[in-house]
């Protein structure tokens, strides 16, 4: 049996004894996809599977796709959710090009999620929906059912009629209709758990934990349609075999399965604690970055104050208040929102104060595509303000590196007394990986310096805007004896804080607050080469979440001899300040991006480099084998 451990956690040392029958065949990976009605619990379901695979010390990351609507059209193509993981005992960087198996709860999910499945790999479809009506709302021609016209014929079909099977098992129950069909999806992943050799154990537990207390009904009925899926595929025939994928060989330690948003929090939770200061964080929700708030509400007990704010504009100015009054003022949005606090943000710029500005990108302009991923933000978090109003840009490489990027916002805010944009997507915030538990005495020491109490004859020549060699002010908190100093978002002269309209001011202003935004460059690591060379024909370029993909085809192109070398960014504003000579070291530099190509343009103004782009807008990440072909493409291009 698996040791467990609290919040899904596992000691990877630990030994798993799995009895195997003769007919088990060994993977090195798996990749398989849920898709049903946004109301069938496809992401419960993804999500349950994921944990009980990371207990089992598989590598995994997943991708859940969902509709924008709160409750979309039932049985619509635009209405399907779905759920993809890939887990392996090997490292496992993306969630798979195509599936190995497709878990379909209607014909609608069939329609919108066949085409990533591989030829040859297995399609589980519930029959029950694929009856006229699903196939008419599916919009099938003439109501034509897929799982009968032959067009499946080049996968392996498993045709179940789930819901009749729920009824079946609940029949002895008192539960009413809603309440059976709701618990199909356990029946479902069931099945799967006996198709892969997963335990049904931590799926059992979270149930009881869940409604054990005040529906202990509810608990028992999932309980039993689950070992109900399990124990049909044990006992009908319709497998050819079980397949088995043993444990990854990663470092040991105490790992968890957790999201991009839920290690965001901790990275925060983590930051204040380290710093011995209280964090305040001020929201208005908004998809993909509403967990955020949610997931910080749970820690007050470690001086977390959550506000969910009536708009955009007041939940960002909340945060600097926070930042002005001493705490760590954090805001969050995406891009829409994003633009709304433009000016706050500006204003926080001209304060010098510490503030966090969490943006979870979605896919296009205005409202776009909620829950859809992109990268189109970047030049929104560079430039995206009235007047020249330089903040510092990080990027995350992935769900587990949340946390240390989230540190660092912080840290880097509170040394330098500036605004830090953290620029995370859907894809990152909504995915999961397995993440290695971090040591306190680990992580790094954040240095805040206060403006402490004057008499009444050091307060008249007190100056809050008086800096240090690198332009950092001390942090004046309110109240403190001494120190009454003004604030305000009109242009402020040097050193007195005073209003002023002196062009020469403003140009000394203007030249220090870009100034002091550069010297972070000396208070975050070099760029560093991920694999390869650090000098050579070409480099791949990658920032956000392009890590996993790129990462898995230049370790392919190696692999077949090409001079490729991936570097991946993630502190964008102001870059490291070796960047330049390592992009200069090589002969081209490639850049994937989910967007137009605004890494491109940043690379190319700055450093004259003629970057070469390669560009996905579609609201999903690039897949391995696209992206392989399209840097093979410019591989064999000449040289721009």
């Amino acid at each position: 049996m698996v040791k467990k451990v609290n919040f899904g956690r596992t000691n990877f040392n630990t030994h798993l004894i799995q009895i195997m029958s003769t007919k088990d065949q060994i993977r090195e990976d798996v990749t398989i996809r849920f898709a049903g009605d946004s109301g069938d619990g496809m992401q419960l379901t993804g999500s349950l599977f994921t944990n009980t695979t990371a207990l089992l010390g598989n590598d995994l990351r997943t991708l859940p796709e969902f509709p924008a609507e709160i409750r979309a059209p039932q049985g619509t193509v635009p209405g399907v959710s779905s759920f993809q993981l890939q887990f392996g005992s090997r490292e496992i960087l993306t969630p798979g090009d195509e599936c190995d198996a497709l878990v379909v709860m209607n014909s609608a999910a069939l329609k919108a999620n066949l085409s990533l499945l591989k030829k040859g790999g297995t399609i589980i479809a519930n029959t029950a929906g694929f009856d006229k009506k699903n196939l008419s709302l599916a919009k099938y021609p003439d109501g034509v059912n897929p799982l009968e016209d032959g067009s499946l014929s080049e996968y392996e079909v498993i045709k179940i009629d789930v819901s009749k099977l729920v009824k079946e098992a609940l029949s002895d129950t008192d539960l009413g209709y809603k309440d059976i069909e709701r618990s199909k999806n356990m029946f479902v992943l069931g099945l799967l758990y006996w198709m892969y050799n997963r335990p049904l154990d931590s799926t059992i537990d979270f149930l009881q934990q869940k409604f054990g207390k005040k529906k202990p009904e509810i608990a028992a009925a999932n309980i039993n349609v689950l070992k109900a899926g399990f124990f049909y595929g044990e006992t009908v025939e319709l497998f050819n075999s079980r397949v088995t994928v043993k444990q990854a060989e990663l470092q040991p330690g105490e790992y968890r399965n957790i999201t991009g948003n839920e290690a965001l929090v901790l990275g925060l939770v983590a930051a204040a604690r380290k710093s011995n200061m209280p964090l305040f964080f001020g929201s208005y929700p908004i998809t993909p970055a509403s967990d955020v708030l949610h997931g910080l509400a749970a820690h007050k007990k470690f001086g977390i104050t959550t506000f969910q704010a009536e708009d955009e504009i007041a939940a960002v100015s909340s945060a600097i208040g926070a930042s002005f009054g001493g705490s760590i003022g954090v805001t969050s949005s995406s891009g829409p929102g994003i633009a709304l606090k433009g000016e706050a943000i500006g204003l926080a710029v001209m304060l010098e104060l510490p503030l966090i500005v969490l943006n979870v990108q979605r896919a296009g302009p205005s409202t776009g595509m909620p829950t859809k991923t992109e990268q189109a933000d970047l030049m929104q978090a560079v430039y995206g303000r009235n007047g020249e109003s330089p903040l510092v840009v990080l990027a995350p490489k992935s769900p587990a590196d949340c946390f240390e990027m989230a540190f660092e916002a912080v840290r880097i805010s509170l040394e330098h007394m500036i605004p830090v944009m953290f620029l995370s997507d859907g894809y990152i915030a909504n995915g999961s990986e397995p993440w290695k538990f971090p040591k306190s005495d680990d992580l790094a020491e954040i240095n805040v310096a206060f403006e402490g109490p004057r008499t009444d004859e050091d307060s008249a020549t007190f100056m809050p805007y008086s800096r240090d060699e690198r332009l950092v002010r001390k942090w004046a908190i309110p109240g403190t004896e001494g120190i009454e100093h003004r604030v305000g978002g009109l242009e402020k002269e040097d050193g007195t804080g005073n209003v002023s309209y002196d062009p020469d001011n403003h140009q000394k202003m203007t030249n220090i607050r870009r100034q002091k935004r550069d010297n972070v460059a000396f208070n975050i690591p070099e760029q560093t080469i991920d694999q390869g060379v650090t000098s050579g024909d070409t480099l791949v370029l990658g920032w956000g979440g392009t890590y996993g993909s790129i990462r898995t085809v230049v370790h392919q192109l190696r692999k077949e001899g090409h001079d490729v070398s991936h570097a991946h960014l993630r502190y964008i504003n102001p870059f490291p300040k070796n960047f330049e000579a390592l992009l200069k070291g090589f002969d081209r530099v490639i850049v994937p991006e989910i967007n137009d190509g605004q890494l491109v343009r940043l690379i190319r103004s700055e450093f004259n480099i003629p970057a070469i782009p390669i560009n996905k807008v579609k609201g999903r990440p690039f897949g391995v084998a696209e992206l392989k072909e399209a840097i093979e493409s410019k591989l064999a291009a000449e040289i721009l």
